[in-house]
């Protein structure tokens, strides 16, 4: 599992538990001279979490863009459930998830993955919670379609 943002600038590794399941989240920062690294830690990947802040300049979110398309189209990750978390949903500036979505071009990127584009703010642990929820769901059907349960 992947988690991408912008803003963070280093790498860490954490097992977050679950009801049913532990996700070992593999943190990657957003620092340009760090990100030609990002591959390294795709291998054994099982699904694709994609941090972006909602309210951010054109510029930024851009970037964000390329990057998740980049990201997505890797070998190792192409195949994969993602989920998008647009963050600081809550902010003035935010884009709503709808604009998000078409922004990102998520349906034909997507290319018959599944995927989860939710909202989310720092005030809402609990929604963010269910999307990663939802997600886990998502890992399993993958798992039972190639026959890993």
């Amino acid at each position: 599992m992947i988690k991408a943002s912008g803003l963070l600038r280093c790498f860490s590794i954490k097992a977050v538990p679950f009801q049913n399941a532990i996700l070992n989240v593999k943190e990657l920062g957003g620092a340009d001279s760090i990100k030609k690294y990002w591959s390294r830690y795709y291998q054994g990947s099982q699904g694709v979490v994609f941090v972006l802040d909602s309210a951010s300049s054109d510029e930024d979110l851009e970037a964000a863009r390329t990057e998740l398309h980049s990201a997505l189209q890797h070998p190792q990750l192409c195949t994969l459930p993602f989920l998008i978390l647009a963050n600081q949903q809550d902010k003035p500036a935010a884009r709503s998830v709808h604009e998000i979505k078409k922004y990102f071009e998520l349906e034909p990127l997507a290319r018959g993955k599944s995927w989860l584009l939710e909202g989310s703010t720092v005030d809402n642990m609990d929604a963010v919670k269910e999307s990663f929820t939802q997600l886990i769901h998502l890992l399993e059907e993958k798992d039972q379609e190639t026959g890993r349960i």
